[in-house]
């Protein structure tokens, strides 16, 4: 079962629920509770009141940071343009479906090295470590599964997610049955030759050297 997740921001403090202003000094709480991850956005009063002291007792706790509250911009007209790896990324979220594991993560990699997306925490839930992103300009958290790929598995999920970002989702066979051949190349990892990675102006993949942020993508490219 997938548990990957986007945690928006909130836009008003969790304990007083006074709505942040712009450029408002913010505290974010990230704690586990029945077993699930979950978010807490404080102004910097509840902060220092309830829990500057004893953040480190806080049962469950997994990490916690300090943020600037951003106003988020108005939203854009309907872009005409080809998919970006966070696009992509988000729509796979979306599908909860867990054969795009991999794909999340390696695109997850790419915006992270873009600088993005930050870590801001890793747990380990039956097993599994799961890697905590921060979107640098909206401050919605992303919880993206490690899929633990060996060097004989990359190629193919590299190839996949230059299709997605070439193509877009239409060609995975989840909403477009014109051309099944096609999807299923895509999800197989084997495309057509043709198609030039270096198109994709959603940001490279992370070189090999390059695992500037802790993510252990590179582990994959050096076993």
């Amino acid at each position: 079962m997938m548990e990957w997740n986007i945690q928006a921001r909130a836009h008003e403090c969790g304990m007083c629920e006074r709505r942040f202003e712009d450029k408002d000094v913010c505290h974010t709480l990230l704690y586990q509770e029945d077993d699930e991850l979950n978010r807490l956005d404080l102004c910097n009063e509840c902060w220092v009141k309830k829990y500057s002291q004893e953040i480190r007792r806080m049962p469950g706790l997994v990490s916690f940071w300090q943020g600037v509250y951003t106003v988020p911009p108005p939203e854009p007209p309907e872009p005409l343009e080809k998919e970006t790896a966070e696009s992509i990324l988000r729509k796979l979220i979306e599908l909860k479906e867990d054969e795009f594991e991999p794909a999340c993560f390696i695109l997850a990699a790419m915006l992270e090295r873009k600088r993005l997306f930050k870590v801001k925490a890793q747990h380990r839930k039956d097993g599994r470590r799961y890697f905590v992103y921060e979107h640098a300009k909206t401050g919605e958290l992303f919880t993206i599964a490690d899929p633990e790929l060996n060097l004989n598995q990359f190629e193919p999920v590299q190839r996949q997610v230059h299709g997605l970002l070439a193509h877009g989702l239409k060609i995975i066979g989840v909403h477009d049955e014109k051309n099944p051949s096609e999807s299923m190349a895509v999800e197989t990892g084997h495309l057509d030759d043709g198609m030039n990675p270096e198109d994709d102006k959603g940001g490279d993949l992370p070189a090999d050297e390059e695992d500037s942020h802790g993510s252990g993508y590179t582990n994959y490219r050096g076993q």
